[in-house]
């Protein structure tokens, strides 16, 4: 599903990430981290896709200080350390500022 988001600027998180083999409780973790997020001030939505190990999640945000408060908050950070240590071989984060936003649908 495609999030709703307001006319911009808000903000983007960017999350790429290559998984290990098997759940191993990812799957229960990141519905977790999901209902954790939209009960977070500032939080937009979400949109997440993933193929053959390769996922990219994005997250929308109404400021910069909305997304330092997620990655403050202290269940968010113990998944993050489990990602670490146990979910993937790599990730990749990024934030990103939307300055314009266009979109299509029937």
């Amino acid at each position: 599903m495609i999030a709703k988001t307001p006319a911009p600027p808000y903000y983007a998180v960017i999350f790429s990430s290559l998984r290990t083999e098997g759940d191993l409780g990812y799957g229960e973790a990141a519905a977790r981290m999901l209902e954790l997020a939209q009960q977070q001030p500032g939080f937009l939505g979400v949109e997440s896709a993933r193929e053959e190990g390769l996922g990219i999640t994005v997250s929308y945000w109404a400021s910069e200080a909305a997304i330092q408060a997620w990655k403050q908050q202290a269940e968010h950070r113990q998944v993050r350390e489990q990602g670490r240590a146990t979910w993937y071989t790599a990730f990749h984060t990024r934030v990103c500022k939307v300055e314009r936003a266009y979109s299509f649908s029937n």
